[in-house]
């Protein structure tokens, strides 16, 4: 997810370079001109082939490239300007972008009896990549890492300690890795099938980024066992929020969103009634604005929910069809949906489960 200050219009042209620029069309051009903030997505045109977008803040596509397949998470890094594109869960590849078209695209391939999460993060300085990834005969989630420097190759990797492992991130010194272990066993044998919903192991976990070491372990209560701990985002002050998915019975309340700090115990956020229903049990975004102190979570349910960062204290709630990505805005919380809304743009796409702000 993105960290720090906005970036402006500006600040993005010369990350991306003149070739870049002078790529686009008049229209798109005009779209960066007047964009607030710059994001890419992952989407399905309506012919059913996939790709990557460059979005601005109003929801204006600027740029797309082709993807192989369905994407799901994306890493970004700002030293860097590389954006990775992460294959939906069974998926075996990861597609690398330079925004400058400096190089070509990277794809990373997962090792023989891996398969990618769908999510990962660079490291600080943008020299490694994390990815999560799923080890299925071991049934142990695992933490991959690329080397950016010598075309992604794969220089080695840590346990991470659950199974499930869905998303991950890095902390802002760069000394930590945090994970959301879903605590669900599949198997590219049963494609997205769940195997262990009567009894799953979610947990989140902070590895040293150095070495793997285990730093700090939560399992979730027994009663909250099939809570499957799922996506993460990091507060200005170093709380580390993270987002849930209900796999028990659909008439239960469970809390869907909680905080932890390095050290300290989970908190959980405890929403009204009504805004668990309408969430339906089910937060598959979540992100934080740093600046503005809020936090954002979306529900393809249909619902886009933002909270105080502080407190936990819903600020905000608004119906969306089909809910996607969730990502800081200059002002506020950008959203997306599976069927092409972006912010105040609809288009013929149809977005897909994460965006990530370009910094």
């Amino acid at each position: 997810m993105w960290r720090g200050e906005a970036i402006d219009r500006r600040g993005f042209l010369k990350a991306a370079g003149i070739s870049f620029t002078a790529s686009l069309s008049p229209r798109s051009l005009m779209a960066l001109e007047r964009a607030d903030a710059v994001y890419a997505a992952g989407f399905r045109e309506s012919d059913g082939s996939f790709g990557i977008a460059t979005i601005s803040e109003r929801g204006e596509i600027i740029d797309r490239a082709s993807l192989p397949a369905r994407a799901h998470g994306l890493a970004h890094s700002s030293a860097t300007g590389r954006t990775v594109a992460f294959a939906r869960r069974p998926g075996t590849f990861a597609m690398v972008f330079d925004l400058s078209r400096q190089t070509e695209p990277v794809v990373i391939t997962s090792p023989e009896g891996r398969h990618f999460y769908g999510h990962g993060h660079f490291s600080s300085n943008g020299a490694l990549l994390y990815a999560s990834e799923n080890d299925f005969d071991g049934n142990r989630g695992m933490i991959g890492v690329y080397d950016a420097r010598d075309k992604f190759r794969r220089i080695g990797e840590f346990d991470a300690h659950g199974i499930g492992t869905h998303d991950m991130t890095v902390s802002d010194d760069g000394t930590l890795l945090i994970i959301a272990n879903g605590g669900i066993e599949t198997h590219p044998d049963f494609g997205r099938t769940k195997l262990n919903l009567d009894h799953m192991e979610p947990s989140l976990v902070l590895l040293d980024a150095g070495t793997g070491a285990l730093v700090q372990r939560h399992g979730l209560p027994p009663a909250l066992r099939q809570l499957s701990t799922r996506h993460l985002d990091i507060g200005a002050d170093g709380r580390i929020w993270f987002a849930c998915q209900w796999e028990g019975p659909r008439n239960a309340l469970p809390p869907l969103a909680g905080w932890f700090s390095e050290g300290g115990d989970l908190s959980f956020v405890s929403l009204p009634e009504e805004t668990t229903i309408r969430l339906g049990n089910y937060v598959g975004a979540i992100a934080v604005n740093r600046r503005e102190g809020i936090v954002g979570m979306t529900s393809p349910v249909g619902a886009a929910v933002t909270l105080d960062a502080r407190t936990g204290a819903v600020l905000k709630e608004e119906l969306v069809r089909d809910a996607a990505g969730v990502a800081p805005a200059a002002s506020g919380i950008a959203v997306s949906s599976y069927d092409g809304q972006f912010n105040e743009t609809r288009s013929k796409v149809a977005w897909d489960q994460h965006i990530v702000r370009l910094a």
